[in-house]
């Protein structure tokens, strides 16, 4: 899954879990979601035993592998590599009752599928989450807003949408329908 933040793309994958479940693909139709952090350790010989510890945690289910890219850009001397390469065997030998999805911005990972033979045989399909428009984060807030009881005065509508293009714009990692919530709360 590609895209920037707040596009969809975990929710997503948690639909995916059930409907895989309620097909009969998986076995549990569960959703384990980790980054960088719950693969990879701080010794030798310890990702691999990580990588495996989630990939066990999360059989019968969808292993949602957040921000997968980082376990590719660290260098040479980085135990990401090990990460990928478990998950590579670990993909392969519970292929009837594990999904994996990787997720992340768009470019990155590009580089990070094409960082290793293995990626690029098992991940062959795309879905790209694009940015929501100003319109549909206008829905998401007031969306929530009628979801607890709310309902904008006059003019803040026009205000609201201001706020929402000029956020969206000008603010680092705003995140799409993840800032459209921020900013109801």
């Amino acid at each position: 899954f590609t895209g920037n933040p707040g596009t969809g793309k975990t929710m997503i994958a948690r639909l995916m879990s059930r409907v895989y479940k309620c097909l009969g693909i998986l076995s549990k139709g569960t959703l384990l979601e980790v980054d960088r952090s719950g693969l990879v350790a701080g010794y030798v010989g310890q990702t691999a035993i990580k990588t495996k510890e989630a990939v066990d945690k999360a059989k019968g289910g969808v292993l949602f592998v957040d921000e997968a890219y980082a376990l590719t850009s660290k260098g040479a001397n980085d135990f990401g590599a090990e990460a990928v390469d478990t998950l590579l065997k670990a993909m392969e030998d519970n292929r009837d009752d594990l999904v994996v999805i990787v997720a992340g911005y768009t470019e990155l990972m590009e580089q990070f599928v094409h960082s290793n033979p293995g990626l690029e045989s098992r991940f062959n399909r795309f879905i790209h989450f694009p940015d929501y428009t100003i319109d549909e984060m206008t829905e998401i807030f007031l969306g929530r807003c009628k979801k607890a009881g709310y309902t904008l005065d006059g003019d803040a509508d026009d205000e609201l949408r201001a706020t929402l293009e000029r956020e969206s714009r000008d603010v680092d990692g705003f995140g799409n329908a993840r800032g459209a919530r921020n900013l109801f709360e």
